[in-house]
């Protein structure tokens, strides 16, 4: 119960730090937090299919949201742009309108069914980074993979380490326990060979992961489509999806070309642009940044919160549209930059 505590107390934090932030700006106060313009973190967009357990409910806005979303910020004065004229717009002189650019992440289908009509309809370029391994569905997503095998199995067992343990599953609480162990165990654990346990425990329940990733994720021809539609970018974002930071660098460089090299190989097109994996300061560092710049990318992001600045083009942060916060002034108050100055960012 003490990670669900945890959790429940964080959602409170950050809702009413949102709004303390969104009637700030409102009364027209801290404008100078703005900065020049920013950048949007999505992974799903979907419509919500409610579950008594859904570990991964922060990653997923509804098509309407995302509506509402750009109806907000296109009121408020923000133009639309591609990912990749994000460094030229950094060099703007003070005073130009602001920026915001979107991103998703990981190829999930349901950007072309839901999120495409939205940015269509809303004339709002985007960038969709790809991992090579699940587009290939030759490697899983093990987050995924275990919000299916927790819901459906009553108990399972699984060495984490220090032996065979047994873990029952009969409440949500129960769940929400096990994914927290899971979460840690690839975390802290030779990535690929922690991924491969949980897809092992993932068939002896009778689940295929593979299968989970081919139904969610865009395959070739798919990517092939979009890379072709005059709003959407393709970027790289690795093979694997593992935790580059972790990684030797000669494995860690031949991740990144290596998605590079697929997307060219599918849509003729290479890409400009990469998404680290998880994104987070543990994930990806300055050893990363250099990597992406010697390898020819000219801009790369983190899932870090920040508003773009011209010195971080190779570790450029983002804000998250978050499946827990989907509020239209919660837009307002994320474009604002006011939560990242109360967060001393």
């Amino acid at each position: 119960m003490t990670g669900q505590f945890k959790r429940l107390g964080k959602r409170l934090a950050i809702g009413a730090g949102l709004e303390f932030s969104w009637l700030l700006a409102s009364a027209g106060l801290m404008r100078e937090a703005r900065g020049r313009g920013v950048v949007f973190t999505l992974h799903h967009v979907r419509p919500h299919v409610a579950e008594a357990f859904e570990p991964n409910a922060h990653l997923e806005i509804t098509p309407r949201f995302l509506d509402v979303a750009l109806r907000r910020l296109r009121r408020e004065g923000y133009r639309f742009v591609p990912l990749a004229e994000v460094p030229a717009l950094l060099a703007e002189p003070e005073g130009a309108k602001p920026f915001a650019a979107f991103t998703l992440d990981d190829g999930y289908n349901n950007n072309l069914e839901h999120a495409l009509p939205v940015f269509e309809r809303h004339q709002a370029p985007f960038t969709v980074f790809v991992a090579k391994g699940f587009a290939e569905g030759s490697h899983s997503i093990w987050w995924e993979t275990l919000a299916i095998l927790l819901r459906r199995a009553a108990e399972i067992r699984f060495d984490f380490g220090r032996g065979m343990e047994r873990l029952v599953l009969d409440s949500p609480q129960q769940q929400w326990h096990a994914f927290d162990r899971f979460a840690a165990y690839v975390h802290r654990s030779d990535e690929a060979r922690a991924v491969a346990a949980i897809d092992l425990l993932a068939r002896e329940n009778g689940i295929e992961p593979t299968d989970i990733v081919r139904e969610l994720v865009m395959g070739p021809g798919q990517l092939q489509w979009l890379a072709a539609h005059p709003l959407a970018t393709l970027g790289a974002h690795t093979i694997s999806h593992r935790a580059l930071a972790r990684l030797p660098e000669a494995e860690a460089r031949i991740e990144m070309q290596a998605s590079a090299d697929y997307l060219e190989a599918v849509t003729g097109i290479r890409p400009e642009t990469i998404a680290y994996p998880y994104g987070t300061p543990a994930a990806a560092t300055a050893r990363e940044a250099r990597i992406a710049r010697n390898l020819g990318f000219t801009l790369a992001v983190t899932t870090q919160p920040g508003l773009p600045a011209a010195k971080l083009t190779g570790y450029l942060p983002r804000i998250s549209l978050n499946g827990f916060y989907q509020k239209r002034r919660y837009v307002s108050a994320l474009a604002s930059g006011i939560p990242l100055k109360m967060m001393g960012r």
